[in-house]
Order: C-alpha cells, then sequence, then structure tokens
C-alpha cells in the first residue's frame, strides 16, 4: 500500500466515524480529502462523495436502527423528496463555477452551525416526533439540490431541521437523517455520472473505509450526552464552514 492510498483510507475512515456520530458533517470532508490526498480531479471527486456518502451512512444507519434511534415516516418521506433534489442538483453541479458554489455553501454551514449551537429553547423534551408534510418536502428538496450540487451529504441542515423545526431528540435526529442521506447522495450520484467519470477501483477502496468508520461512528453515538452531541456538532460544522469559506475567498480573489 502507498502512501498516498494509506493516507486516503486513514482519512475515509475517520470521515466515516464523523459521518455515524453526528449524522452528517463528516461528508463535507469527503470531497477535499479526495482531492487533496488522493488527488482526483474536482468534479469525479464529488461524483465519488456521493457514492462513498451514501454507502457510509446506510451502513452506519444499522446501529441507529438497532437501537431505535430513527424515525423511519419522517426519514422515508424526507428522503423522497430529497432525492429529487438531489437528482436535479447532480445533473445542474458540474455546469456550475465551483468557488462561487462552495462559497454559499460554506455560508449555509455557518448559520446552521451557530443556530445548533445556540439551541432551541421553545421545544420541550420528546414534542413533535414527525414534522409536518409540507415541511418535511420543502426541506427535504432544498437539502437534496445542496447534495446533489457539491456532494455533501446535507446532514449539516438535515439534522438541524429535525431538531431545530421538529424538536426531535438529537439522537434520534442524526439516525433518521442517515436514511434521508443515503437516500439522496444515491440520486444525486446518478445526476452526477450522466456527465462524470469515476474510478471504480479507489472509489470501492475508500466506500469499504469510510462504511467502517462509519459503523464505529454509529455505535459511539448512543454513549454522548445529546445536548453535547448536539454543541459538539454545530461547532465541528462551524469550523468547516468558516474553513471552506476561507479558502472560496482565496481562489475568487
Amino acid at each position: 500500500m502507498t502512501v498516498t492510498l494509506a493516507l486516503t483510507v486513514t482519512a475515509a475512515v475517520a470521515v466515516g466515524v464523523t459521518l455515524g456520530l453526528f449524522g452528517g458533517g463528516g461528508s463535507i470532508l469527503m470531497v477535499p480529502m479526495l482531492m487533496y490526498v488522493a488527488g482526483v480531479p474536482g468534479k469525479s471527486a464529488i461524483a465519488m462523495s456521493l457514492l462513498v456518502v451514501a454507502v457510509t451512512s446506510a451502513t452506519a444507519l444499522i446501529s441507529h436502527a438497532r437501537a431505535g434511534r430513527v424515525r423511519r415516516r419522517t426519514g422515508l418521506i424526507f428522503g423522497v423528496a430529497g432525492m429529487a433534489g438531489a437528482y436535479g442538483g447532480g445533473l445542474i453541479g458540474p455546469h456550475l463555477p465551483e468557488p462561487l458554489l462552495l462559497g454559499a455553501f460554506a455560508v449555509m454551514m455557518v448559520a446552521t452551525a451557530i443556530a445548533m449551537i445556540r439551541g432551541r429553547r421553545a421545544v420541550a423534551a420528546g414534542q413533535h416526533e414527525h414534522l409536518p408534510l409540507g415541511k418535511i418536502i420543502m426541506d427535504g428538496v432544498i437539502v437534496g439540490v445542496v447534495t446533489g450540487l457539491v456532494g455533501a451529504g446535507g446532514g449539516f441542515l438535515v439534522v438541524p431541521a429535525l431538531v431545530l423545526l421538529g424538536g426531535m431528540p438529537m439522537a434520534a435526529a442524526v439516525g433518521t437523517s442517515l436514511l434521508v442521506i443515503a437516500m439522496k447522495s444515491l440520486a444525486g450520484l446518478a445526476g452526477y455520472l450522466s456527465t462524470v467519470s469515476i474510478d471504480w477501483s479507489l472509489a470501492a477502496v475508500v466506500t469499504v473505509a469510510a462504511a467502517a468508520g462509519g459503523l464505529l461512528g454509529g455505535r459511539l453515538a448512543g454513549h454522548i450526552n445529546p445536548d453535547r452531541l448536539r454543541k459538539a456538532f454545530g461547532w465541528f460544522v462551524l469550523a468547516m464552514g468558516v474553513f471552506v469559506l476561507a479558502q472560496q475567498i482565496t481562489v475568487l480573489n
């Protein structure tokens, strides 16, 4: 195993752990990891990221489902709506300028992170186990478009939507988001593959490594305080958002 491949596998495991633990956030690391560690071209990295994130999310979902941390009705409806948006985003994404697209994406990350860190004061524990149907569909399509455009699973948007808008417990939001992410990522991949090719052998190696990390992250999630998990998730996304935004500002200048 070459040094580059070893670093790629190690990074993929770390991304998988993050995805399984937080229900998102880690996927935003997959594209830069593939580009800067594995040397994959930008558009191919986005497409490959969608494949890896889909499989990793589905793998991490197993532990959450067994522990009863998945709201299937909400997840399936959100996922179907997200698939429609993700497929469209996957068709449009290859034709848009990356710096502008990722810059706007980073701004959304920062705003979402701040909301997660502050939390929602008005929701009592156990209220609103399911979001209203209209909100599920609207949020699903919007998050799906984001997923399809830039190759991120969109968990940093799904989890806050479930927690802040629907009052879903953090642990259940994390588990449910993995179902949504898996569905949306596959749809986004279908859109990208119409114009972009990927290295399937490298994709297989990275997917297996990330899926192993996702299983580990899913098991760890049930042993962490929900409030600490929410805040840690927020700070993590904030750091990533600031980093991505700084990178895109540099490119535009």
